[in-house]
């Protein structure tokens, strides 16, 4: 991303009220700190900083804990919901699926509190935005289930992230492989294109889609990319790629962020 653009967007919505900013829901992971003496409750910076940063909103991180949490009145409160990527990945008893080996890393808590804000939201009609581990989420959520690891499928790319040790930021989130979208269809009208690379850094993906969802993207070796919900009433989109790496410089995800944040400032400014 130009440093030069991101520093004047920070400029522009610096000294907006707060009042005027829409509230952004991001489900936090539960993450061992490195020392592993302790958990935190948390979501990766960039996805914080190009919400409240580029966009002007105002994000409110909700903490992966099930007792807690209200999910209607909390949708209720908000004006969109952001649902990022993981390391853990989403358990297949949610969809019926074969258990995971004991080593795979889990999360129940965000499995649960972001299931239940996916279904809140969608009833209430809160736009929501899913990158990555997100838009799997809103597939499980909402009926559909998950190929475990896509690399092992046969004619299937490897989607994972690079492995091993020093790799530089630009080489993990480098574009790696095409998608294609439909002629006519929104998301070729904002890629301005029906086919662009995006970025990967995936082992599982959209199996069965949720039958409440539509497909907009997939990549070159058949792998579902963009979901949408059918008769979208305000914004309900996931994309398996990381659409906040680079909103700027990747027209794509730029346009996404534009349409979620501009629902999500309707509904700020309807309530």
């Amino acid at each position: 991303m130009d440093a030069k653009l991101e520093k004047e967007q920070s400029v522009k919505f610096a000294s907006a009220p707060a009042a005027d900013k829409p509230v952004i829901g991001v489900p936090c992971s539960l993450m061992d700190m490195p020392s592993g003496r302790m958990k935190v409750h948390g979501a990766a910076e960039r996805y914080i900083e190009v919400l409240a940063k580029l966009y002007g909103c105002m994000p409110i991180q909700i903490p992966a804990i099930v007792d807690c949490i209200n999910y209607d009145d909390l949708a209720a409160r908000l004006d969109g919901l952001m649902l990022t990527g993981g390391r853990a990945i989403v358990e297949p008893y949610h969809f019926g699926g074969t258990p995971f080996p004991p080593d795979e890393p889990i999360d129940p808590g965000r499995d649960a509190v972001v299931i239940g804000m996916i279904r809140a939201c969608v009833a209430a009609e809160v736009p929501i935005f899913g990158s990555c581990r997100g838009i799997q989420e809103m597939n499980v959520a909402l009926g559909g289930s998950l190929h475990y690891r896509v690399h092992m499928m046969d004619g299937k790319l490897d989607h994972r992230m690079p492995r091993g040790e020093n790799i530089p930021r630009e080489e993990i989130f480098k574009l790696r492989h095409g998608i294609e979208m439909e002629e006519g269809s929104s998301f070729a009208e904002m890629a301005g294109a029906t086919e662009v690379m995006v970025n990967s850094l995936h082992g599982q993906a959209v199996d069965r889609l949720a039958s409440d969802l539509e497909v907009t993207a997939i990549s070159t070796d058949g792998i579902i990319e963009g979901v949408r919900l059918k008769n979208d009433t305000t914004f309900t989109v996931g994309v398996q790629w990381h659409a906040e790496v680079d909103p700027h410089g990747h027209q794509l995800s730029g346009r996404l962020y534009e349409e979620f944040v501009a629902a999500a400032t309707k509904r700020s400014g309807s309530r």
